[in-house]
């Protein structure tokens, strides 16, 4: 995800990098969104793989931990996503993904690979499962998704075109160097009015969803530069290259993630584990 970073120009006679941008996005779009409106099986298949996706690129990324241990660790999280996909109940997912992320560090400790492993391996899991059971296969739960989708998709998307146009002051120069003041609070609005927009459709606009549309574009910019950061320390500028003009999954899903578990639990919080989204969609 970016906030306002300047796009580096493309070869001589290729596309630009916006141009790749845009049209990696465009594809990945034609794929997610009639996977996300299907739901079941398909959607879940679909976090899982993005589970998975981050966590290779998380420990590609780390030369402390070592390949046997990266095998162990990717088993460990198979087992995690596998519930998923068979979809028991929620209490039950979570609790292995608990589970499974204190193992992650009782290996990591008894191994000497440090706490990031356990660290990538929660990340890893929690985006799988925030996604998947907030989706859930019911309206609320289409609805939630399209919801956040618009919110996170449309910070990005304003931040970038802000950040270009305004410049100014960075957000976090020793974090990302690209990303502004002005990128972030421009991203900020145009997520708040995506996401009412969407309320507005749908009949459940009021303050209460302003404010979880500043919460969720807050909260995914902040998983930006979580990752960013993440990248900064292994001195690397993207976390694989799967995706042209983009980097790696990581690299795309990084706000989305952060503000979908943010979503999740908002949403247990007031409609509980297995269905989230009756918290917060009330159609």
């Amino acid at each position: 995800m970016t906030t306002g970073r300047m796009p580096a120009p493309g070869p001589s006679g290729g596309l630009s990098n916006l141009q790749t941008r845009v049209l990696s996005a465009v594809v990945l779009i034609a794929i997610v969104l009639p996977v996300t409106w299907y739901g079941g099986l398909a959607f879940r298949v679909l976090c899982a793989a993005i589970g998975a996706a981050i966590l290779f690129e998380w420990l590609r990324m780390s030369s402390a931990v070592a390949r046997d241990h990266k095998i162990i660790l990717g088993l460990m999280l198979a087992g995690v996503l596998g519930l998923l996909v068979i979809a028991i109940p929620a209490l039950y997912v979570l609790l292995a993904l608990a589970s499974g992320v204190a193992a992650a560090a009782a290996f990591a400790r008894v191994r000497g690979t440090g706490t990031e492993a356990a660290v990538g391996f929660a990340y890893a899991g929690l985006s799988a499962v925030a996604l998947a059971l907030l989706r859930d296969d019911d309206r609320q739960g289409l609805w939630a998704i399209l919801f956040l989708f618009a919110v996170v998709w449309a910070t990005d998307i304003c931040a970038y075109f802000v950040g270009r146009a305004v410049g100014g002051p960075k957000l976090a120069p020793a974090i990302s160097p690209g990303k502004t003041w002005s990128g972030a609070i421009g991203g900020t609005a145009g997520g708040i009015a995506a996401g009412m927009a969407v309320a507005w459709y749908v009949g459940f606009a009021d303050f209460a969803t302003v404010l979880i549309c500043l919460i969720l574009s807050v909260v995914g910019q902040v998983g930006d530069l979580f990752e960013s950061s993440v990248k900064r320390r292994h001195g690397t500028k993207d976390s694989s290259n799967l995706i042209p003009g983009h980097g790696g999954v990581m690299d795309r899903v990084d706000a989305l993630v952060a503000a979908a578990f943010a979503f999740y639990v908002i949403g247990a919080l007031s409609g509980g584990l297995d269905q989230p989204a009756h918290g917060l969609i009330p159609v």
